[in-house]
């Protein structure tokens, strides 16, 4: 059964003048590439709200670090059942798996420590630990080069962990465990968490939800964790997980510097916090002025989006409801319909382009598993074979559209067939410029086509990326 909406209503009838927010999603345009859908709740109700076609409402994202925070309130609810506590020792739990001789700070570490990133390791765990066939094993053979609690380090590592420790004492994933304790209570369906190979949902990211499910979460923690009527999270633990439990660092107003909590972040207007995740998943939350800020996106910088928001609608929200202002509210309204990521611009058709069609190229092994391709540009679409394992395997095809986007499932690029929208557009006579829009995740691909002779160049750029955003180009040739 589809849950019930939240509540809609007007700004204004919320103390928040529509003119705020309409500047905020423009100065976002304007300076930032690229959010994707933002979500803003006062006293409950959604009072504006917007995703960048071809993101759309129905459509989860992946939320990245984000994930952490969901982490947290698994490890809260266990504690409230009591299956573990704060304070208790790591090696606990994992007796089998741990070193032959410990060292006194890992024999230090607590449960506290994993949620509040002071582990006491002098670098993130995560890629030293999870290429191996067992990542907890692995993260207690690491060096504890600090007292745990006296050294902050953001380290997804830990964050694995704990989920591996919810799962040892539930015999449940963290996401099969927080189905029923929190994700149905509060509405949320169709929630999926990637996993490592041992069947470990990875934690410390991987989940992937709504927009308004973010909303509906950052909710819950607003409301000291009580959804209608009901006690969801013990009010003690969104206390806990929101305070901060370390220092994080010096720098003046950076959100990323005002402390850490239990898989939580402060935020630098001092009662604010926040969960968030790479290239622009937020959850904020607003104790003070009893509100919630959904957004996702693909930013490459995380401060602007949140500083813009500091700047243009925090310092505008009032205690009480204001007038009606029909025509800010009809200037947002208007914004708001037309959010669009824009397609690429350029010409439609290449003198090129009929001789090239239905051309076969084929490449030399490479990194991408890309066999061979083929277009048919009387069609608008791209043929690709590609080898390796899994579901990405086959020969695949795409349609794409010019200056629109065409939706469809794509595996090139990604490490799994991914839901795309595609547009294509001839950057010069011989470049063809394709752009994957693929909207479930961060992440927008360009895929640059120059044709010479018998032979075509393929190069690839990413929006966003945790390593390089271009990859080495792939020759391919008839």
């Amino acid at each position: 059964m589809t849950p019930p909406p939240l509540p809609r209503t007007t700004p204004e009838s919320q103390g928040i003048p529509s003119a705020a927010v309409n500047a905020f999603v423009t100065r976002l345009e304007q300076t930032v590439d690229h959010i994707h859908s933002f979500m803003l709740l006062r006293h409950g109700a959604v009072i504006a709200e917007g995703w960048w076609h071809p993101y759309r409402r129905e459509t989860p994202h992946l939320l990245f670090s984000l994930s952490k925070s969901f982490t947290s309130s698994a490890v809260g609810l266990a504690i409230a059942e009591g299956r573990l506590s704060l304070d208790d020792p790591l090696l606990k739990f994992f007796p089998t798996r741990a070193p032959r001789k410990p060292s006194p700070n890992l024999e230090a570490m607590q449960v506290r420590h994993l949620l509040s990133m002071s582990t006491g390791h002098d670098q993130d765990t995560t890629l030293p630990i999870m290429f191996k066939r067992d990542p907890v094993k692995a993260f207690l053979s690491m060096p504890v080069e600090h007292a745990p609690g006296t050294h902050f380090v953001y380290n997804s590592g830990a964050s694995f962990v704990l989920s591996a420790l919810v799962q040892q004492l539930t015999g449940q994933t963290l996401l099969e465990y927080l189905t029923p304790r929190l994700l149905d209570p509060l509405g949320i369906q169709g929630a999926a968490w990637e996993s490592h190979p041992d069947g470990t949902n990875f934690g410390g990211w991987g989940l992937s939800l709504r927009t308004e499910d973010i909303a509906r979460f950052g909710q819950l923690y607003l409301q000291n964790g009580q959804w209608q009527g009901e006690q969801i999270l013990p009010a003690e633990w969104i206390a806990q997980a929101s305070s901060k439990q370390v220092s994080n660092g010096t720098e003046a107003n950076s959100d990323w510097a005002a402390g850490y909590g239990f898989h939580f972040w402060r935020c630098v207007p001092s009662a604010v916090y926040r969960g968030d995740g790479a290239f622009g998943q937020y959850c904020v939350i607003m104790p003070e002025q009893d509100a919630v800020l959904a957004m996702t996106g693909g930013v490459a910088e995380m401060q602007p989006p949140l500083r813009l928001f500091w700047e243009q609608v925090l310092p505008a929200m009032a205690s009480a409801p204001l007038p009606p202002d029909p025509p800010a509210a009809a200037a947002l309204a208007h914004r708001l319909h037309g959010l669009a990521l824009t397609p690429p611009h350029g010409e439609a058709a290449s003198p090129l382009a009929s001789a090239l069609s239905a051309r076969p190229y084929l490449f030399e092994p490479n990194a991408e598993t890309l066999h061979s391709l083929s277009f048919d540009f009387t069609q608008n679409t791209l043929r690709v074979r590609l080898l390796g394992g899994g579901k990405r395997r086959g020969t695949h095809t795409l349609r794409f559209g010019h200056a629109a986007w065409v939706e469809g499932i794509f595996p090139l690029v990604a490490e799994q067939p991914r839901h795309v929208a595609a547009s294509g557009t001839w950057a010069s006579a011989d470049t063809f410029r394709l752009t994957l829009c693929q909207f479930e995740t961060p992440f927008i691909v360009t895929l640059d086509f120059t044709f010479a002779a018998d032979q075509v160049t393929l190069a690839t750029r990413f929006n966003v990326n945790f390593g390089p955003t271009e990859l080495p180009p792939l020759v391919g040739r008839c």
